[in-house]
């Protein structure tokens, strides 16, 4: 009995602490049951609508709608290359029947045709139909095969032949006829031809940045150089580092490296000495040894 009375003897302190802890508990029930019997009224928070400024946010969602969605411009449907099927809504197949047609060096002339070569359905056909723009001569009902000129005649011996055209005067919508050569890559072509005055051979077709070897090779095929630009070719030995950089196939610090090699050289006598200078494209000599005279 004496060991179980000295389990509750406490000093001062202990005994301060435990009446502290009692006195808490006592007053968290007391907080309890107050809670219980008379509950917090409840606030309603007041809301109101800015008018003004839901307006201008709805305003600026509508400004960035069309940043967000394609825009269309009106096109030849002759002429849809693969990315541009893609991103009009067609299938591989619906795009690789349109190039088959195309193939045969045949045209369509009517969004009905369209379809029919296509087999679109009817609901990508009354979208996208809208934005078609057909040149005179594809919406004649007469020989489709034929676009602004007659590009197949007779040969001597009967056969048929495709009748070249001048690589120089190639408009943007005939280098599309060839296929691998859509809207992009054709207008690529036709701001080369300007840079570099017109084209002066036919194997500076391969030189146009992102023209596959293979697609060059069947553009020749229909589009070569027939007329042959005047030119003002460059002094190698005379010309000022501006005169040397406008020229396609140099970059400034190509036609930099000249000047250096020149002046510590005393001159180039030979076009094969272009060769020794660091990073030169030698690839492209021959097409280079156009456009200069030493």
């Amino acid at each position: 009995m004496k060991d179980f009375k000295s389990h509750f003897k406490f000093n001062k302190r202990e005994r301060s602490g435990i009446f502290f802890l009692l006195f808490v508990i006592l007053i968290l029930q007391i907080g309890y049951v107050i809670f219980l019997y008379f509950p917090m009224a409840e606030y309603e928070v007041a809301f109101s609508e800015d008018t003004e400024l839901q307006a201008k946010i709805d305003s600026l969602k509508q400004k960035s709608l069309p940043k967000d969605s394609l825009r269309i411009y009106p096109f030849n449907p002759n002429f849809i290359s693969d990315y541009k099927g893609y991103t009009l809504g067609m299938s591989i197949d619906e795009i690789d029947r349109l190039h088959a047609f195309r193939g045969q060096n045949q045209y369509v002339g009517s969004p009905q045709e369209f379809q029919k070569v296509t087999l679109i359905s009817d609901s990508l056909l009354a979208l996208i139909s809208p934005y078609f723009k057909f040149p005179e001569w594809a919406r004649k009902t007469g020989d489709k095969s034929v676009g602004r000129k007659k590009v197949v005649k007779k040969s001597e011996n009967g056969q048929n032949s495709i009748r070249i055209k001048d690589l120089n005067k190639a408009t943007i919508e005939e280098l599309q006829s060839i296929h691998g050569i859509g809207d992009k890559l054709s207008r690529r072509i036709v701001k080369f031809r300007d840079r570099l005055g017109g084209f002066l051979v036919n194997e500076q077709l391969y030189d146009v940045y992102g023209l596959e070897p293979h697609v060059v090779k069947m553009a020749l095929k229909n589009f070569r150089v027939i007329e042959k630009p005047d030119i003002q070719k460059i002094n190698i030995n005379t010309a000022s580092l501006e005169e040397m950089a406008q020229l396609v196939y140099f970059r400034k610090e190509i036609a930099q490296r000249i000047m250096e090699y020149r002046s510590l050289n005393g001159g180039i006598s030979s076009f094969d000495e272009l060769t020794k200078i660091e990073d030169f494209p030698s690839d492209k000599i021959e097409r280079i040894k156009l456009y200069l005279t030493l």
